[in-house]
């Protein structure tokens, strides 16, 4: 349950009120598709088929089940925000009034063209935004417009100094653990 504001913390719905989007299970091959797409969403289906062990057809009937189901939402281009003039990056936290739902939340927020992402979070703040930014002062042009939104009772932000990870499709969550890197080992 996601909870808003200060004081006695109340759920803002019942669960039967929420539109769940529809549970979609991948399977081997699926999953396989999908990371192929995910690092170039360009890449043929008989470029894909190959890899996996399938005719670029049966690719394709693949992919236009996972759109048709909803598992693949769209085909799209990553691009460096710096060659954008997006020169800086932040993460605001937003602190809500107690009474603010996370759709009055995405409302507000849709507004901002700077704004990469957006998520209702668990702990003390309501909600969590990504921030591109020109330069210093227009991060905190920005941080300040967000501030003002009536919801808004307070925020916090943090600066990104250097991005160490960015993934765009993730492993399957039941996948081999990690091995500890050198960095991480005790000395």
């Amino acid at each position: 349950m996601v909870y808003f504001g200060g004081g006695p913390r109340r759920p803002r719905h019942r669960p039967s009120q929420r539109s769940e989007p529809p549970e979609v299970r991948l399977n081997d091959l699926d999953e396989r598709i999908v990371h192929a797409l995910a690092e170039d969403a360009r890449r043929s289906y008989a470029d894909i088929g190959a890899m996996i062990g399938l005719s670029a057809p049966a690719v394709k009937r693949r992919v236009d089940r996972l759109r048709a189901e909803g598992a693949i939402t769209g085909f799209t281009v990553r691009v460096d925000p710096a060659a954008l003039g997006w020169e800086t990056e932040g993460f605001i936290e937003i602190y809500c009034s107690r009474n603010t739902s996370p759709e009055a939340i995405k409302r507000g927020l849709a507004r901002y063209p700077e704004i990469a992402s957006a998520s209702t979070v668990t702990g003390e703040a309501d909600a969590i935004v990504q921030v591109f930014a020109a330069d210093m002062r227009h991060f905190e042009q920005v941080l300040e417009r967000i501030a003002g939104e009536p919801y808004v009772e307070r925020t916090k932000s943090v600066l990104v100094l250097s991005p160490l990870l960015r993934r765009y499709a993730a492993g399957p969550p039941d996948g081999p653990d990690p091995e500890p890197s050198e960095a991480a080992a005790p000395r």
